[in-house]
């Protein structure tokens, strides 16, 4: 296995065949018996939706583990992997005040950026993932498309809300725990966020590991790392998933 290093690609058209077999496989479809949730957008390059392989008859396999944090985001919404965030009419896909989980995306394209963020005034809800340097390990070569985007590339969206993510490469690597909205959350080699330009639609948390951002109607909470959204051991998982709570819950609040 290799470590993410440099630039890699997103979903892309990849994405529209995975999330079909994951339809079929029935993580494409969140809903828990006897709840009737709202959507709940997911977009992501990372395999929180199937897990990777090199044959498309294993992401059907029945008997492969399904990732912890799919089972956080069916507890708040019918999950919906997004390949775009522009449809066809050029707006985001998703209903009003719905949330939408980012996880390490693609670049986003320019009608992706406008979309998104016409979406988010219009009271939309996000939660980012933007990691300048993922650490979790993959079965793919760089270069190969179905490997996670491996350093987030989304300055226009965030110079828009005005932020900039920076990135230490003196800080050592490895885990550890940093304090966030009253939970640990593992990072790993994680960004920073620095105010950029004259807006003021932005709170940094933790020491800029987070932003907290009011975008006209609508919110966004940043975290500049996506370790804890990585495979964990098992004794590791219900500290991750209540973090991951915790994020969710921030943004469902009205406070």
């Amino acid at each position: 296995m290799s470590k993410h290093k440099s630039g890699g690609f997103g979903l892309g058209r990849v994405a529209i065949a995975l999330s079909a077999l994951v339809a079929l496989a029935g993580c494409g479809d969140g809903a828990k018996p006897g709840k009737s949730l709202e959507p709940l957008g997911l977009y992501t390059s990372l395999p929180i939706l199937w897990r990777e392989t090199g044959e498309l008859s294993g992401l059907l396999d029945s008997d492969a583990p399904r990732h912890w944090a799919l089972d956080v985001l069916e507890e708040h919404g019918n999950v919906r992997p997004l390949d775009s965030l522009a449809g066809p009419d050029g707006t985001l896909p998703l209903a009003r005040g719905a949330l939408l989980v980012m996880a390490q995306p693609r670049p986003l394209a320019p009608d992706e950026n406008v979309a998104l963020d016409e979406w988010v005034r219009s009271g939309g809800r996000v939660l980012l993932f933007a990691d300048p340097m993922l650490t979790a390990e993959s079965d793919y070569a760089l270069g190969d498309k179905r490997r996670p985007q491996d350093v987030v590339l989304l300055s226009p969206i965030l110079a828009h809300w005005g932020l900039e993510l920076q990135f230490d490469e003196e800080q050592p690597a490895g885990e550890h725990s940093a304090s966030l909205l009253g939970d640990e959350v593992t990072v790993n080699l994680p960004g920073r966020f620095v105010p950029s330009g004259n807006s003021r639609e932005c709170t940094l948390l933790a020491s800029g590991l987070a932003a907290r951002c009011q975008i006209g109607a609508g919110r966004v909470l940043a975290l500049a790392d996506a370790a804890m959204l990585e495979e964990a051991a098992a004794r590791a998982i219900p500290l991750r998933a209540a973090a991951l709570e915790r994020l969710i819950a921030s943004l469902e609040s009205r406070d």
